[in-house]
């Protein structure tokens, strides 16, 4: 009898080394996935050592550009922060890494895929979510959330000793109290002891960004430039520096956000499930650019496009946290915000300066500031007899509100007027 193929998204961690091994031992052909997403991983090491545990076969993907791509910088055009500060580091790699674990099931003729995310954690979601949104037909093996593999192993002890009985590589060194996720956009810290939100986080959980006290103590300026919403080339005015192809530009930016102490986030936020959660997270490159993409929208986009598609950031981030990218709605805004970034184009000039990113110039060919309208010194073409007009109809609906409220409450209303109640 052909055993099943079953495509396992592996990290060569602990956990899914030993998911690997526990499939294998249900009976399944184990094919293992690694997605490159900017994590500094050896690859090599983890291909090696799935190969040694008894995977049939490994793809190991570099999907950094796409990520980047199709996934960060449609995020970026949509100025996307969930809650109104995370940047979706972890939410945004998850439909990438989905995406490509089907396209290899499908390759492979399989329609069983696997993942070691947690019961508790979002990833769950974001995974299984696109796996269903991409292949109807698609099964999924969550050990995680099966009674035999949660009564086998009830903590790290137990993998661990499952680990050793099947001659499983495991590190030596002394595993961190806290996990963590990295990829290009960032890198989050959690559990462990910074489960007491109360707790300051230490220097040496920080991986990617200086603190800003230990930063230069001089500032950086760069020159931003952006295409239709998207960043096309970075110019360094201290050294001359230009980067232009989206890898590199990346790269360069998080280098230089994490010298000069920048992205760094402490919140308690909500999970798709319900539960709060407390993370530590450090953006560099992706806070650089938010800053400046939102800044040329200032100049750029019209005023009521802007405060519409302002409205609908918090509902997308929403979306895009719960694993919802590969969904109707999530289409339906994406063409809506990617309207929005037409004549988004120019330059923002920004200064990095100990753990700050602030904005000191911009430009725009499509730009819609009018010096003559805006000043105070020149009259221009704007009439300010006009405005007379204009704040006699605004108060018409505020006078009426008021007399009807003097109507209601008749030896009320001086109160009310004066703000007393």
């Amino acid at each position: 009898m052909e055993q099943k193929k079953v495509i396992l998204a592996y990290s060569g961690g602990l956990d899914t080394s030993v998911i690997l091994k526990w499939l294998m031992n249900k009976g399944y052909q184990v094919i293992c996935f690694v997605g490159n997403v900017g994590q500094k991983e050896d690859f090599e090491a983890i291909k090696k050592k799935a190969l040694q545990t008894g995977a049939s076969k490994v793809y190991v993907e570099d999907l950094r550009e796409e990520f980047i791509v199709n996934y960060i910088y449609p995020a970026l055009r949509a100025n996307a922060a969930y809650e109104g500060r995370y940047l979706l580091g972890t939410a945004l790699s998850r439909p990438l890494l989905a995406k490509r674990q089907v396209e290899i099931a499908m390759k492979e003729k399989t329609a069983i895929v696997s993942h070691g995310a947690t019961g508790k954690g979002n990833d769950q979601v974001r995974f299984e979510l696109s796996f269903y949104a991409l292949d109807p037909n698609i099964r999924c093996i969550t050990p995680w959330r099966d009674p035999e593999f949660t009564s086998e192993f009830k903590g790290r002890t137990d993998l661990i000793n499952y680990a050793q009985k099947w001659d499983i590589p495991v590190k030596a060194s002394k595993a961190k109290s806290y996990s963590e996720d990295e990829n290009l956009l960032h890198i989050s810290h959690e559990a462990g002891v910074l489960e007491d939100p109360a707790y300051r986080p230490s220097e040496d959980i920080f991986s990617l960004s200086l603190s800003p006290k230990n930063a230069q103590d001089r500032e950086t300026i760069l020159d931003i430039y952006f295409k239709s919403g998207n960043p096309v080339k970075v110019v360094n005015k201290n050294d001359g520096t230009v980067k232009e192809k989206p890898l590199d530009l990346f790269l360069y930016l998080n280098e230089l956000g994490g010298q000069n102490g920048i992205g760094r986030l402490d919140m308690v936020e909500n999970r798709h499930l319900g539960i709060k959660s407390r993370g530590v997270y450090e953006t560099p490159g992706g806070t650089i650019l938010w800053k400046a993409h939102r800044d040329l929208e200032g100049i750029a986009m019209d005023k009521e496009v802007m405060h519409l598609r302002d409205s609908l950031i918090p509902k997308l981030s929403e979306l895009l946290y719960n694993g919802l990218w590969f969904s109707p709605e999530v289409d339906f805004l994406m063409a809506a915000f990617n309207q929005s970034q037409q004549a988004i184009d120019g330059k923002v000039s920004v200064s990095l300066y100990k753990g700050n990113v602030t904005i000191i110039g911009r430009e725009s060919p499509f730009s819609l500031y009018d010096k003559t309208l805006s000043s105070m010194e020149i009259e221009g073409g704007f009439n300010a007899i006009d405005t007379s007009g204009f704040i006699n109809i605004t108060a018409m609906r505020l006078k009426a509100h008021k007399l009807i409220l003097r109507k209601r409450k008749p030896n009320e209303w001086r109160e009310t007027a004066l703000g007393n109640t």
